[in-house]
Parts: structure tokens; sequence; C-alpha cells
């Protein structure tokens, strides 16, 4: 009946460092060695280690520290991340295969077998083989669920959330070691208060630690919102500059234009009237200015336009903004700057015969349409939305950014690809 029992704990053991190997794979990023080599090299030196120290010492309940200390020294040989996120690794792993299980399982033992716990083999005692497999169901149930806890887990521990985690953590332990040490030191019978407690606080443990999390969660996110709106902010600002610049040089061309006019038809000279004439077409381009119905979507088009010219687009606009004053010049701003410079980068990847981008605006009964449409590379839909840009963090945000703009207005804005051809649709209520 001993391989039995030897079985049976091979298998306990496998799940404990099979734990082990989920928990640094979520929450550990940055392996020392290749990925694999930093994967398993954890999991094979705590297999090894805490079999020889249950077959092999008589340590009892002092192993507890030993294979805790070891298996934060692990973790920081093959990770180079902080001492702070091997630390919780390790704590996490010693919450699911160490407190809890060694909790649970003496007080279902308890209630199903009450003192009649135990059973002698070759000459040793061992607990029933039931409370070994009750102890490996514990261990499958923890590890699926604390997997579920940590799986998308991003953030780098900080102090302040590592402190209250680890001082629980050693609360746990303590509870725990003392619980052991009672049961496997002085073989006396299991004190439930003890039990209850290590339960309680390594629940509070997991509940801290989802809760530090959330919060590193909240932060990343404040900073990201912080960005997305210093960017928008220096987005508006530079159109608003762009704007007081135009006005200047309408204001300037119309004057030259009427000057020149005089010169042509002036007593001058042929050369003076071929030169007055020369210089108004070489400002006609003003004349050309794209009306949209809103001054400041006039000069983010006419911007838009002049960079479409440099890099060769064809670029064919159609809107009537008038009357559409609801919509606040950032947000304008956000929708047509970030949707037409995306339309344009996509642009740049095709031969200039396939370059083409549409953008279409205006009243649709009840609502405000807006319409941009340009030919793409036909890579999926996925592909096009990950840019080449080296600074994909920040440009990451266009998309998202239009998507709030228009849901700020009750609006929506969906993206679709098909036939080579990538449309951005955004419908906003009017009021």
């Amino acid at each position: 009946m001993m391989w039995v029992y030897q079985c049976l704990d091979i298998i306990s053991t496998l799940l404990e460092v099979f734990c082990l190997y989920v928990i640094s794979l979520c929450l550990c990023k940055e392996p020392r060695f290749s990925p694999a080599v930093s994967k398993f090299i954890p999991p094979a030196v705590m297999m090894v280690l805490t079999a020889a120290l249950t077959w092999f010492t008589a340590l009892g309940a002092f192993k507890m520290p030993i294979i805790f200390l070891f298996a934060v020294a692990i973790l920081k040989i093959c990770y180079k991340d902080s001492i702070l996120q091997s630390i919780t690794a390790a704590e996490i792993w010693f919450v699911v295969v160490a407190y809890l299980t060694e909790a649970i399982s003496p007080i279902i033992a308890t209630w199903l077998y009450g003192n009649n716990q135990t059973v002698l083999v070759d000459g040793q005692l061992f607990a029933r083989w039931e409370i070994y497999a009750i102890g490996i169901a514990a261990h499958l149930i923890e590890i699926s669920v604390v997997y579920l806890l940590i799986k998308n887990f991003k953030y780098k521990i900080q102090i302040k959330d590592s402190v209250i985690l680890t001082l629980i953590s050693l609360i746990a332990f303590v509870i725990t070691f003392l619980s052991v040490f009672n049961f496997l030191n002085f073989g006396k019978a299991l004190d439930l208060i003890l039990y209850i407690g290590s339960i309680i606080l390594s629940a509070a443990f997991m509940i801290i630690f989802t809760y530090a999390k959330n919060a590193i969660y909240l932060r990343e996110q404040d900073q990201q919102n912080k960005i997305q709106l210093a960017q928008l902010q220096q987005q508006f600002a530079y159109y608003q500059n762009k704007q007081k610049d135009e006005e200047k040089i309408r204001s300037i061309y119309h004057d030259m234009k009427n000057h020149l006019l005089v010169l042509e038809s002036s007593q001058g000279t042929d050369a003076v009237r071929n030169m007055a004439k020369q210089l108004r077409t070489q400002i006609a381009g003003y004349e050309d200015y794209i009306h949209t119905g809103s001054s400041f979507l006039d000069v983010i088009i006419k911007d838009k336009a002049e960079k479409m010219r440099e890099k060769q687009i064809d670029f064919s606009v159609s809107i009537d903004f008038d009357g559409v004053d609801f919509i606040q010049p950032l947000d304008v701003s956000t929708l047509f700057g970030n949707g037409i410079d995306n339309a344009m980068e996509a642009s740049e990847k095709l031969p200039k015969e396939q370059r083409v981008v549409l953008v279409k605006a205006g009243k649709v009964q009840s609502f405000v349409s807006v319409l941009i449409e340009n030919n793409c590379i036909d890579e999926g839909l996925k592909a096009f939305l990950c840019t080449t840009k080296t600074d994909d963090f920040l440009h990451g945000f266009g998309i998202s950014n239009m998507e709030k703009a228009a849901e700020k207005y009750g609006g929506t804005c969906t993206v679709k690809q098909e036939n080579g051809t990538f449309t951005l649709k955004i419908l906003i209520p009017i009021p």
C-alpha cells in the first residue's frame, strides 16, 4: 500500500509545482533566460526540493519557510521582474497550495471521518488516502480560481501594494505553520479555530490582491486618459492656431487680389500686367478653399488636403456641416483629424494609382453622418488597426478616441473592411 501513498504524494506535489508554473506565467513577464527555460526551471526545482524535504527529512512544518524562500529566490533568478513581483507570486502560490489546502482538507476530513483520519501503512502513520484525494481536488479548484483572477495581470507591483499583502500573508503563514506544527511535530488533535482563521486570512489575501490589481489598473487607466487628453488638446490647439493663421492669410489674400486686379487693368507696361496676373494665379489656391459650413472644420480639411497633395493621395471631400453647432470643436478635431490621419496612413502603403480617400459628412434625417473611406492593403481588419508607427501606444488611441467622442453625443463609431476598402462610419443623433 505504500506505493499508493507515494503516488498520491507525487500527484499532489506535481499539482503544487504546476500551480507555481501558472502563477509565475501570469505575474512574471521578463524572463532572464529563454522563455522556455525561465518557465520550467522554477517548477522543476521546487518539485525536487519539495520531494526531498518530504521524504528524506523530518522537518515537518519547518519545511514551509524553506520552500517559500526557495520559491522567491528561484523566481528572482529566472525572471528580471522586481523582487516584489517574485514575493507576490510566491505568496499567491503559498495561499493556494499551503494556506487554503492545509485549512480546507482537515476541516472536511474531520467532518467526514472524525477521529478516524489516519491509517498505519508499513509501520508508518499516514492520513487516509481519501484525505489526500480531497487535497488534490482542492488544489485543482484553487488553481482554476487563481488563474481566472490573475490571467490578465499586466502591471508591476508597487511597494505600497505589496506591504499589506505581505502582512496578511505573514499572519496566514503563522497560523498555518502553527496548525501544521501542532499536527506533525506534536501529534496533537487538530485545532479547528486555527484552520478557520487560516481560511479567512487566505481569502482576505486574495480579495486584497484583487483589489490591489484593480487599483493598479485604475492608475494605469488614469495615466492613459491623461495622455489621451493631452494629445487631443495638443491637436485642438494646433487647429486653433491654424485657423487664426488662415484667417489672416485669407484677409491678406483678398486685399492682394484687389490690388493685383487694379495693376492688371492699369495703364502700366505689359510686363507689369503679366507679373500681376502671374501672382494672382499663384495665390488663387485660396479661392479653392473647401467650405464645410464650419470655419473650424474648414481649417482641418484644408490642412489635410495639403498633406494629401504632398503624399500624392486623391482626396475627395463633400461636407455640409452648416448648422451642426452642437458638436464641440475639440470633438470635431477628434472625429475628423484622427479618421483622416488613419486613412492617409493606410493610403501611403499603396501604389500611387490606388491612393484614394473619400470624406462625406452632413445631416441625414435626424442624424449627423460622417463617412471616411479609403483603399487599403487587404490584410484583415485587425492588422489594419494595428499601426506600423513607432509610437503605437499613442496611435492606438485614435479609434478609441473617435468612439468616445461619438458616444459623448449618444452616437456610434463603426469600422468595416471588405474587398480592399476600409470604411469608418460615425452616426450622431441631432439633439
